[in-house]
């Protein structure tokens, strides 16, 4: 019996990096997981995973930058499990060509996954959450929301927007006992950021630090949210001055 038994979530983007690591650090706790992405291959290898550890999860392969695909993902949800908990939107990706050559298909693209697709979850997770008088929603934001990179103008953009859309649940929430919440994670050792892999240890974190996160903010009770949290690697330059 782990502290989210009973519980059941969604976690977007749960096929690769910081979204799998979420999905099955909340398994391992007891909550039934569904997992959204579009790799479908990834999503049912990590489900099996799951399972065969003790946990139970459900593979649900979804775009969600397109609007009948979230609608669909929160049908089988509750056709399935009858309520849900959490949504943890975690789906996103950065492109790093710059501002003067970005096309604005590219740019639209980046805004779709990282904030469409979140906006369009979360409407969904509350058309849920309200009838049941509680609820937790976790996005997963960026340090870039605070200090950006050069050459992410996109990835930047939609991480503070992120920011406010999460500000501006959590005022819609509060009166059905929904909570909302966001966590801003420093360089993680994942796919999203090419050679990642190659930077030295000390200036990076491992997603299950992220996850870990996730899980503390799922476990408090339903009158306390942890409204932000910023994790990195004491090693990363993020605070002084050079």
């Amino acid at each position: 019996m782990g502290k989210l038994s009973g519980r059941v979530g969604i976690v977007t983007g749960a096929s690769s990096g910081i979204g799998a690591a979420i999905a099955k650090a909340l398994a391992a706790e007891g909550m039934a997981v569904v997992l959204a992405a579009r790799r479908k291959d990834r999503l049912e290898a990590l489900a099996a995973e799951i399972e065969a550890a003790g946990g139970r999860a459900r593979a649900c392969q979804t775009d969600v930058s397109v609007e009948d695909d979230v609608i669909c993902l929160f049908h089988a949800a509750n056709n399935e499990f009858a309520r849900l908990d959490l949504l943890v939107n975690c789906a996103g990706f950065t492109d790093p060509t710059p501002t003067h050559e970005l096309s604005l298909a590219a740019w639209r693209a980046i805004i779709d996954v990282n904030l469409t697709a979140a906006f369009l979850c979360s409407r969904e997770a509350l058309r849920v959450m309200r009838p049941q008088k509680r609820g937790r929603i976790i996005n997963i934001g960026s340090i870039s929301a605070k200090v950006p990179r050069p050459d992410s103008i996109g990835y930047t953009t939609t991480k503070f927007a992120l920011d406010g859309l999460t500000r501006s649940l959590a005022l819609d929430g509060r009166a059905h006992g929904i909570t909302v919440s966001i966590i801003h994670p420093g360089a993680a050792a994942t796919e999203l950021v090419p050679d990642m892999d190659k930077r030295p240890a000390a200036d990076t974190m491992q997603a299950v630090e992220v996850a870990s996160i996730a899980v503390l903010m799922a476990s408090l009770p339903d009158e306390t949210n942890l409204l932000e949290a910023t994790i990195l690697p004491v090693a990363q330059p993020f605070l002084g001055r050079g």
